[in-house]
């Protein structure tokens, strides 16, 4: 391997473990966050102000007895949890970090396949799991997600065409001259709240609806396999934040201002939590069939066509 290869493979396990360290003290801000919407005192016991919650967390989870299920394909639901894990991880390798690192020409490709396969470990879990309620949340989770894919597909079919590239790089230099947000309003909410769904966040958690579904499809997980569980889903808010900031708020570089964006999406995405009540199963389908998708679709013709006349 060359030099320049060495240099970037470093660079994102050094980026891979900052990410691990960062969905541990997200947990921390969101148990905040929603203790001072909820008035009430969020963790501050453990360390100054609580701020090594997390890690007694970790080391709660992972020393806990796991049950032994008889009854599941234990090959799947073993391997179920890592692979949810490994999915969000390979996901920051599209971001096109200054210091080095993979060169991908078709980015977007990249992002669009690998979080497509997000679907499997839920599905996996749940099936393997032998159990009624870890079933019916794995479906449940799966059709939102898939629905929710397609309005991020579509809105991400019109910035490539004002970008003209599928090089995430080259989307990120074309917001030099301005934020993109400011370009294209509409679309970043749709962007953003499909991005919810997408994560099962609330509103939209439906996958873990406890009142409905027992948890989910993660009804039978517990000790470490819970926590594969909870990091890939806090790992990946911690990346649709922001892969939000990149292609709506940037200013044309990867640097510490995006980051610092970044971390106040997954603000906002907290305090959605906090100040939403859940949604109707129903309607969350409709809003995607009958209201994201046409309206994404519409923003994209337009742009076509906007390309079309000034070309």
């Amino acid at each position: 391997m060359s030099k320049e290869g060495l240099k970037g493979v470093f660079s994102y396990s050094f980026y891979l473990i900052l990410v691990l360290v960062s969905v541990a003290f997200i947990t921390l801000v969101e148990q905040k966050v929603l203790g001072s919407a909820q008035i009430r005192v969020g963790p501050n016991k453990v360390g100054y102000i609580g701020i090594f919650q997390p890690f007694a967390d970790a080391v709660k989870l992972f020393s806990k007895e796991s049950v032994n299920l008889q009854m599941v394909n234990f090959f799947i639901y073993m391997m179920a949890p890592s692979m949810a894990l490994a999915i969000m991880l390979v996901l920051w390798v599209v971001l096109p970090w200054p210091e080095g690192g993979l060169d991908f020409s078709m980015g977007v490709l990249f992002f669009i396949c690998v979080s497509g396969l997000g679907v499997y470990p839920i599905l996996g879990s749940g099936w393997s799991s032998n159990c009624k309620y870890s079933l019916l949340g794995s479906l449940r989770a799966v059709a939102q997600m898939v629905s929710y894919e397609v309005s991020l597909v579509v809105v991400f079919l019109s910035l490539i065409w004002l970008s003209g590239s599928f090089n995430m790089e080259f989307i990120l230099i074309e917001r030099l001259m301005v934020y993109g947000i400011f370009m294209v309003f509409p679309l970043s909410l749709i962007w953003f709240v499909s991005s919810l769904a997408e994560m099962n966040r609330t509103p939209y958690d439906f996958a873990e609806g406890e009142s409905e579904l027992v948890s989910g499809f993660n009804t039978e997980y517990g000790s470490g396999g819970f926590t594969l569980i909870f990091m890939a889903e806090y790992a990946g808010l911690l990346f649709m934040s922001m892969f939000f900031s990149l292609l709506f708020l940037s200013s044309g570089e990867m640097d510490l201002s995006l980051v610092i964006k970044g971390v106040g999406v997954s603000f906002m995405f907290i305090c959605v939590r906090g100040a939403m009540p859940r949604y109707r199963y129903d309607k969350l389908m409709n809003l995607a069939w009958k209201s994201f998708l046409p309206c994404s679709l519409m923003f994209f013709m337009f742009y076509i066509y906007l390309g079309s006349v000034l070309v």
